[in-house]
């Protein structure tokens, strides 16, 4: 396929390539947020406590940062389609584990299967946008395949939580496998890694890893997405993977449909937040981190009024609050938009890789943070937490907030003073900054 200007079988090539590896983004979506609305069926289930059930969540999620590194090195090495396809077969099997589970460590083991297929799926997808489509229309795609993915969410709360009162946990989750076969047969016969027949071959060699690995963190902008990553994405993330359920439930007394529809509505929102934040960060790349503090602090207000609502939150007031933690989704996306700007091509494998540590490492923190406070809050004997314990789980977020907004500071001033140096030293066109 010509390097010149796309045909329209080209164009119509890139667009079926991206649509299936978007499908096996969705799927994987769906396969991580599967826990979120089934925790208290999981509890009742494995008859497990509040921090054991977090221990569920923790296994895949730390499956899924500690893998975030290597799997960037396999891609740079192995292409998407590869990772995708081994991914894919991960979460299927780990679906199929947990639907046939008949203890908690089975159960934990098969949630570590999904995180370590979801965690080679993303940063796939991103890297076949890079090779697909022309670096201007980057930024839109990478916040339409994080926006798009969360429709996997919407699979995992009402359609799910239908299932499984309808047919009960077995078959619930042994569709969930098959719909992951099925996606990756889709991968199998469509996906390709880039557009050329024969694609240049990447070294491997452990001193080209290792120099590729140490320039990417050598790059500030690389931390400031990092750290970007971590402020806007845990808050969210972790209300839509397992708290959010519990806390609509047993703390503000929602029907489990209720609850359900009402994290439907935060995937809705996602939806329509990711393209404007695309825009503003294409239309104002020196600014992106002024988006990123705006929903930081939108978030920690909301949940702040939440919080100090005496007695159960109205319904007005959860809605807002879902409202805002949809922006954090699209908002976490602007980390990867900085692993872009400031790598090179060939290290946008590792360089991604590592920004996408940290909103899942902050993510870990707090699932494991609030299991171990509504268990300490909650009284002896009481078979759920009151609405005061999810009080005390979720204002630990503010430690997290807290940390985070620094570092972006910080980071972003490494990032403008190297960029002013690099200007200084040779003056050509430097690229987008923060």
């Amino acid at each position: 396929m010509s390097a010149a200007a796309p045909t329209v079988a080209s164009r119509r090539s890139a667009a079926l390539v991206y649509a299936v590896a978007v499908t096996a983004y969705v799927t994987a979506v769906f396969h991580r947020s599967s826990l979120g609305v089934t925790g208290v069926d999981a509890a009742d289930r494995f008859h497990i406590n509040a921090a054991a059930l977090a221990t569920f969540s923790v296994a895949q999620l730390a499956v899924y940062a500690a893998m975030q590194v290597p799997v960037g090195v396999l891609l740079d090495r192995f292409g998407s389609r590869r990772l995708l396809l081994a991914g894919g077969a991960l979460m299927a099997a780990g679906q199929l584990c947990f639907a046939l589970a008949p203890d908690v460590r089975l159960a934990v083991a098969a949630r570590v299967l999904v995180g370590l297929g979801d965690a080679m799926t993303f940063i796939s997808v991103l890297r076949i946008v890079a090779f697909w489509f022309p670096g201007r229309r980057n930024p839109l795609l990478v916040q339409l395949t994080g926006t798009v993915g969360q429709l996997g969410a919407v699979l995992g709360a009402v359609p799910l939580v239908a299932l499984l009162h309808h047919v009960g946990w077995t078959p619930a989750f042994l569709t969930s496998a098959a719909l992951g076969a099925t996606v990756l047969l889709l991968v199998l016969v469509a996906v390709r890694d880039t557009p050329h027949a024969d694609p240049a071959a990447v070294a491997t060699d452990p001193a080209t890893v290792r120099r590729q690995l140490v320039d990417s963190w050598a790059q500030p902008g690389t931390r400031l997405g990092l750290w970007a990553h971590f402020v806007t994405q845990f808050s969210g993330s972790v209300f839509a993977l397992l708290w959010g359920y519990p806390f609509l439930v047993q703390g503000q007394g929602f029907a489990p449909t209720a609850a359900a529809s009402l994290l439907t509505l935060m995937t809705v929102v996602t939806l329509i937040c990711g393209p404007v934040i695309a825009h503003l960060c294409a239309r104002h790349p020196f600014h992106r981190s002024v988006v990123v503090f705006a929903i930081t602090a939108a978030t920690a207000a909301v949940w702040a009024v939440v919080l100090a609502w005496p007695g159960r939150a109205p319904h007005w007031l959860l809605v807002a609050l879902v409202v805002v933690l949809a922006v954090n989704g699209p908002g976490s996306m602007i980390g990867f938009d900085y692993a872009r700007t400031f790598n090179p091509v060939h290290r946008i494998g590792s360089a991604t890789g590592i920004v996408n540590v940290g909103g899942f490492v902050a993510s870990i923190l707090l699932i494991l943070a609030v299991g171990v406070v509504l268990d300490l809050a909650t009284p002896a004997g009481r078979g759920t937490p009151p609405l005061d314990a999810f009080r005390w789980a979720f204002a630990v977020q503010y430690l997290l907030w807290g940390l985070g907004a620094v570092q972006v500071l910080r980071y972003r001033n490494a990032t403008r003073r190297r960029q002013a140096a690099e200007r200084t030293a040779a003056p050509v066109p430097a690229p987008a900054g923060a």
